[in-house]
């Protein structure tokens, strides 16, 4: 049985870093895909995770399916694609470390995940299932990923959501928003942020946005507040943790740090799906506050799975205080 398995998108993020000396602009090939990054950051605080998805047969899921292995991450479910190309993400990165992306994904690999390659037995094993949108903007890894998480809450696992909108990646916005508010329906745990929060409830107030999603049978909601710092909240209790401010080098994979984080206070008091709903105020205030770390550390480096703290990292920066988190 795993702790957690991820299914979505794992690509490259072509990361820029500089110009050459002939005054090109360089790009640094980092590992990442939000599902795969968040399972990183379980994977380095000790859980056991697996990954289900596709890349292409070439040298980027090569790296990409070598990485998950360097990490100790199950590729079981990770299938090779003969006929389409690992997806690109190229990023560029303002003053502040904020992302811009474009896409080389018409198709990509991680797009054409069908049913019938599901690794059921390792979903049906596991103590939380997570997935993204991104595997929800094509088909047929549309459907693979709902029957993937309908089996999943099946079997008893606690179901993850991350809507992690990208505009550019759907053919319009309300296709976007009903299939991010349809797949809500599957989860247990939903993280999103505060940009993320009308297009999944209409509301811009975080209490009544997370209000709406519990009521459509969610049992906590996370929301992330960027220097503000982070919510989360249950039928019964909520916490807001204030934003630690550190130095943001590169912001890419900060939500996925924070879920990470997050899925893995759940993980270490061994919640069923049912004790979820049941968390105090002070146990939720310790999972956001550990979740905000999580990605405070993460904001300091380059890339998305490469800045994964370890957990030795993540209670070093708690035990010293040294600074309220940015959390993005």
């Amino acid at each position: 049985m795993f702790d957690v398995v991820a299914l979505g998108e794992l690509l490259i993020d072509f990361t820029y870093a500089g110009v050459s000396q002939n005054g090109m602009r360089l790009f640094e090939q980092n590992p990442g895909g939000a599902p795969a990054n968040m399972l990183t950051a379980l994977a380095n605080f000790g859980c056991s995770a697996a990954f289900i998805g596709k890349v292409g047969a070439d040298m980027h899921g090569d790296f990409l399916r070598e990485t998950l292995h360097g990490k100790h991450i199950d590729t079981s479910g990770l299938v090779v694609d003969e006929g389409a190309f690992t997806t690109l993400a190229f990023v560029s990165l303002n003053a502040e470390g904020e992302r811009s992306f474009a896409f080389a994904r018409k198709p990509g690999a991680d797009t054409r995940l069908r049913t019938e390659e599901l690794p059921r037995d390792i979903i049906e094993r596991c103590g939380i299932f997570h997935f993204g949108s991104l595997s929800l903007t094509e088909e047929p890894a549309r459907q693979a990923t709902l029957e993937a998480a309908a089996l999943a809450r099946a079997s008893g696992a606690i179901v993850s959501y991350d809507p992690n909108y990208r505009a550019k990646l759907w053919r319009g916005t309300d296709e976007a928003i009903r299939m991010m508010r349809d797949a809500a329906a599957y989860a247990d745990v939903i993280k999103l942020s505060e940009e993320e929060l009308p297009l999944l409830t209409g509301e811009t107030c975080c209490e009544k946005g997370a209000e709406k999603l519990l009521e459509r049978g969610c049992s906590c909601v996370a929301v992330t507040l960027g220097r503000k710092g982070a919510a989360a909240y249950t039928a019964k209790t909520s916490a807001t943790v204030p934003a630690w401010h550190v130095p943001v080098i590169d912001a890419t994979g900060a939500g996925d740090a924070f879920l990470g984080g997050f899925l893995f206070q759940i993980v270490e008091r061994g919640l069923t799906r049912n004790a979820l709903k049941d968390v105090d105020s002070r146990s939720l205030t310790d999972f956001v506050t550990f979740a905000n770390a999580t990605a405070a550390l993460c904001v300091q480096k380059r890339g998305g799975m490469p800045a994964m703290p370890h957990l030795a990292d993540v209670t070093r920066f708690l035990s010293s205080g040294s600074s309220r988190l940015l959390c993005v």
